[in-house]
């Protein structure tokens, strides 16, 4: 459904050339829910509007349902436009008219009669759950309101893409909940491609498929979020994620050295990844069983959703007789699980 390829954006400043976007490559699939995630000034913002074209590349070409946007003029964009629809951050709604008026308001631009905006904006009100609202002000609504009139207003030249720009920053966890609950709903029932930039690993976790890591302009990283998830690759991606999910060493290891040999009186860490339904096995407690003469001790643990899939991890301490330890791990390595050694590590106290 969108295609960039070789995507460069320059930037001319006092100080020299700023290079915004450097050789993005990313093939988003029709229907998906692609995610776009980096720190601030990385580039994600950059990005999207090269793929309405608000912000035109310096080079490379950016392709959307077919056609090639890079090789339009002004006047074709503006009609190509109609068809991917952007929500913004701040909401940029106008504060002297309706409810009504601002998600009628793309469709008077392009001159459609009052009865059509008439029936596709109670449509509209219905579908982000404002019905009651049409005649109230921006200024009477809360901020989880506003980015609902926002996402109405997007929708109302029925879009085949829908970017979303930060669209849950400015809000409070639990309306940014409603707010992503809506999102997916939406790409569910319309069949749209979003495309989502943030700098917040829990909404790529909460709704999209894949996802593309951007790192000071490049692409560092990307795949299916349950890939980058469970096996990050780049530092910058396990430090995304590190935030969802502590890669610390437990409080009563925290501070001792880690040793990949081991040494008198550790314990040999090791971190457990749980993925679908294995994540309700009881696999720690056939180990135990099967092995106890190897002192098996629990140290951190959840149990979470990537969209759909449950997903768990678990770091436990063992130690005991070489063997049994080793004969311990290749059990672990046959369980439908991802097993890492941290290494050897003595307790504290």
């Amino acid at each position: 459904m969108i295609e960039l390829s070789h995507i460069v954006k320059t930037y001319d400043s006092p100080a020299g050339p700023v290079h915004a976007l450097k050789d993005i490559n990313l093939t988003i699939g029709r229907g998906e829910i692609y995610g776009i995630i980096g720190l601030s000034g990385a580039g994600k913002s950059t990005l999207i509007r090269c793929i309405n074209m608000l912000e035109r590349p310096t080079s490379g070409t950016v392709t959307v349902d077919g056609q090639e946007l890079t090789a339009m003029s002004d006047s074709e964009l503006r009609k190509v436009r109609k068809s991917i629809g952007m929500i913004f951050q701040h909401f940029n709604l106008l504060s002297s008219a309706t409810v009504y008026d601002n998600i009628a308001f793309p469709l008077r631009l392009v001159g459609t009669d009052e009865s059509t905006i008439q029936a596709k904006v109670e449509e509209l009100l219905g579908v982000v759950g404002l019905a009651d609202k049409a005649h109230q002000y921006p200024s009477q609504l809360s901020g989880g309101q506003k980015q609902r009139v926002g996402i109405a207003r997007a929708l109302a030249s029925d879009p085949k893409v829908l970017l979303c720009d930060e669209a849950t920053s400015a809000l409070d966890p639990q309306t940014t909940k409603a707010i992503l609950s809506l999102i997916q709903d939406i790409n569910k029932k319309l069949g749209l491609t979003v495309v989502v930039i943030t700098h917040e690993m829990q909404v790529i976790k909460d709704i999209c498929d894949k996802v593309a890591v951007i790192d000071k302009g490049v692409i560092a990283e990307q795949g299916t979020v349950f890939d980058i998830f469970t096996n990050p690759q780049q530092p910058i991606t396990k430090e995304f994620i590190s935030v969802l999910l502590s890669n610390d060493l437990p409080a009563a290891f925290r501070g001792n050295a880690i040793s990949q040999e081991k040494t008198p009186g550790s314990y040999l860490l090791l971190r457990l990844t749980f993925l679908g339904e294995s994540a309700d096995d009881p696999v720690l407690a056939g180990m135990i069983r099967k092995f106890p003469d190897v002192e098996t001790t629990m140290l951190f643990g959840n149990l979470d959703q990537i969209k759909a899939t449950p997903f768990g991890r678990m770091i436990i301490g063992v130690t005991g007789p070489d063997a049994s330890v080793e004969a311990a791990m290749d059990y672990l390595r046959a369980q439908d699980l991802k097993e890492e050694v941290i290494g050897y590590v003595r307790r504290n106290g």
